[in-house]
């Protein structure tokens, strides 16, 4: 097995230098030593604000005929693990998995991991990451993959909706604005998403079911603004279906009053 002192790639206090970790330039078994159904954050997108901390947990299975020593897990954003962009790899705080034995040949594997703005993420590493892991057999067996699962780390969304004016009479127009932003992980505040497509959407007073009245798409700003006729009370809102590296939302519905 080759074994390397340090992670190159991984810096200050997320530095490996206390852990002996084999260089990853491409998958590797010895013996028959397995990992399995591997889990990121409930098989969900990892969504990060803007300010606050984000801890997740990745589990797996780990099988070896000998029964299983032990197990490490790495996230990761880039092409593989060697060349990991510079910030963006985060490791357990104990370093290591906890694995709990189901019987002779198995244990299930955990992981937590933090994912903080402006320290292990950046806007430049929203979309997709991945999981290096290795495990171990008690007889020195062990698999080493170098994308065990790929997993999103999205940067979270929020949409604004208001309708005026309002009361309205019936046949008038009315403009409902509002604005599309996103997590801005490098400022640590949230910023305007520019020409996204959003869905205008209408529910009638009484239903439980919005309809697509038109579709738009947002400013340099990230804001929204278009006019509709007033026919009956309702509500009003903005959707937006997501990209790889923003999750979908919706706006509150802001009811209209119809004379």
């Amino acid at each position: 097995m080759r074994i390397r002192a340090t992670l190159g790639v991984v810096t200050g206090a997320l530095a490996l230098s206390v852990l002996a970790v084999p260089a990853a330039q491409a998958d590797e078994v010895q013996g028959d030593t397995t990992i399995s159904g591997v889990v990121v954050n409930g098989g969900k997108a990892v969504v990060v604000g803007a300010t606050a901390k984000k801890t997740i947990t990745v589990s797996f299975t780990v099988k070896d005929a000998s029964g299983v020593g032990w197990a490490q897990a790495i996230l990761y954003h880039g092409s593989d693990i060697e060349s990991s962009d510079t910030g963006s790899v985060a490791n357990s705080s104990d370093h290591r998995s906890t694995c709990t034995t189901v019987n002779a040949t198995t244990s299930t594997c955990k992981a937590t991991f933090d994912l903080e703005p402006g320290t292990e993420v950046f806007n430049f590493a929203a979309g997709g990451w991945k999981v290096w892991a290795i495990a171990t057999g008690k007889d020195n067996d062990y698999i080493q993959k170098d994308n065990a699962k790929s997993f999103q780390v999205q940067r979270l969304s929020k949409l604004t909706a208001n309708a005026a004016p309002e009361p309205v009479k019936k046949g008038k127009t009315i403009t409902v604005t509002g604005k599309l932003t996103r997590a801005n992980w490098d400022a640590g505040t949230y910023s305007g998403y520019s020409t996204q497509p959003v869905k205008l959407q209408f529910r009638k007073k009484g239903s439980s079911t919005y309809t697509t009245v038109k579709t738009i798409k947002t400013s340099s700003t990230g804001a929204l603004s278009t006019t509709v006729k007033a026919t009956v009370d309702g509500y009003f809102r903005y959707s937006f279906a997501g990209t790889s590296t923003t999750p979908a939302v919706n706006a509150a519905g802001d009811f209209i009053d119809v004379k």
